[in-house]
């Protein structure tokens, strides 16, 4: 064997080493440590979570996001650990749909041209939409559009 053929192996094998570790070392898109939910309980099947909604009158939030969004980490962080957001949410159901996976909710997506995280719909127990925010919103704002949506779900 040449040197200049042994050569071209080890390289070989350096790249597809290097490329098996790249792989492996990536989060896994559909695990559950990266929801970026804030800790809140979130249901991921829309029929579910309109049955709830339907059951105790409440508006719907839906959530649209996916794990290499750096804004719904903003969220997480930010959103969903302020007391004042947090007290708007008990008024509502929470749905969260991962857009890389987003298993039954696909339907709900797409009827909300959800292409893009973060997004955050909110809606009636009758799937009526109230409310959109699409991108990223400052706190001030999205605590506004919750107690908005509270308000429009009530009249």
């Amino acid at each position: 064997m040449t040197p200049r053929k042994l050569l071209t192996i080890v390289v070989l094998i350096a790249v597809l080493g290097f490329g098996y570790y790249s792989m492996n070392a990536a989060p896994v898109l559909s695990d559950h440590d990266y929801t970026y939910q804030g800790g809140l309980e979130w249901h991921e099947d829309p029929d579910e979570a309109m049955a709830v909604a339907q059951a105790e009158e409440k508006p719907i939030l839906v959530y649209y996001w996916t794990t290499w969004c750096t804004y719904c980490q903003d969220y997480e962080r930010n959103h969903y650990q302020d007391e004042d957001v947090r007290d708007e949410l008990d008024g509502y159901v929470l749905l969260a749909i991962n857009l890389d996976d987003p298993g039954p909710g696909v339907e709900f997506a797409r009827e909300h041209e959800a292409s893009y995280p973060p997004q955050h719909v909110i809606m009636t127990d009758d799937g009526q939409q109230l409310s959109r925010l699409g991108g990223f919103t400052e706190l001030d704002r999205f605590h506004a559009e919750l107690e908005s949506g509270l308000e429009q779900y009530e009249q």
